[in-house]
């Protein structure tokens, strides 16, 4: 299996971050992405994937929640980080631009500054060919209205950690988007257990978003890789088939859009 987004690179990890890692091995996982959050996470992610290059892959890209009135920094950074010919020393192999999205769950003090990065963002993951890993929270409607906009008939990437309604995953699938399912689908009485049984599986990515969101019975300790296959298992529950079944199709599925 592919943990398709992973933050094992967070300080939640320090005290026994080469444990966790081999603990995800021992339990099938054999590659965990890492999504960029802002210049502060950049440094950590190298490192790891440094540490385990055979395990780790990164992405690129700057999270909502730290845009704010500096964004323009954090963006430049991004960029040069994404381009080579924009100042950085030699190329990066990012396998997508991430995450990036809206969030108004927090805060929108900064909505239109959120927009305008998604935007720029967008663009520049369209020039480099490569997929989008997307955060939405609270704000499909307003994500949508972003994406209409650009006059793109279909997208590559994934809406992580989705959130939204079943009507609006199929919307995103309908865009070309994977959805990104978690933890979230073994709690009680969850929309996204819906979302599970109506998106095509071969549509399904895996993910723990770790250290947040544990499922069950890890729920409210922190996250962590190993315990993907907990959510496997209630994805192949919920839609009637085997756990190896999406195992095999998740996994294909990410190899294909991350070009593993």
């Amino acid at each position: 299996m592919i943990d398709t987004h992973c933050h094992l690179y967070d300080e939640a990890f320090d005290a026994d971050r080469d444990a966790a890692v081999a603990r995800a091995l021992d339990r099938g996982v054999e590659q965990m992405l890492l999504p960029a959050i802002d210049s502060h996470s950049h440094a950590r992610q190298a490192a790891l994937e440094a540490a385990h290059p055979h395990c780790f892959r990164q992405m690129m890209g700057l999270h909502p929640t730290s845009v704010t009135a500096d964004f323009e920094t954090e963006l430049a950074e991004v960029e040069r980080l994404l381009f080579p010919s924009a100042g950085a020393a030699s190329a990066r192999p990012f396998v997508a631009v991430g995450e990036i999205g809206l969030d108004l769950y927090w805060d929108k003090s900064f909505v239109e500054e959120q927009k305008e990065a998604l935007r720029r963002q967008m663009v520049w993951a369209q020039r480099l060919s490569l997929p989008v890993c997307l955060h939405v929270r609270k704000a499909y409607n307003e994500l949508f209205g972003v994406l209409r906009d650009m006059g793109t008939a279909t997208f590559s990437g994934v809406m992580h950690c989705f959130g939204g309604s079943v009507r609006e995953a199929q919307r995103a699938v309908e865009m070309g988007f994977h959805i990104g399912i978690g933890g979230v689908v073994t709690f009680k009485n969850a929309t996204l257990a819906e979302v599970a049984k109506a998106v095509p599986l071969d549509r399904i990515l895996l993910e723990t978003d770790a250290p947040y969101l544990s499922p069950v019975p890890h729920r409210g300790q922190r996250n962590e890789s190993a315990y993907l296959p907990l959510i496997a298992q209630q994805i192949a529950s919920l839609r009637g088939v085997s756990v190896a079944e999406v195992a095999e199709v998740s996994t294909a599925s990410a190899r294909r859009l991350f070009a593993l």
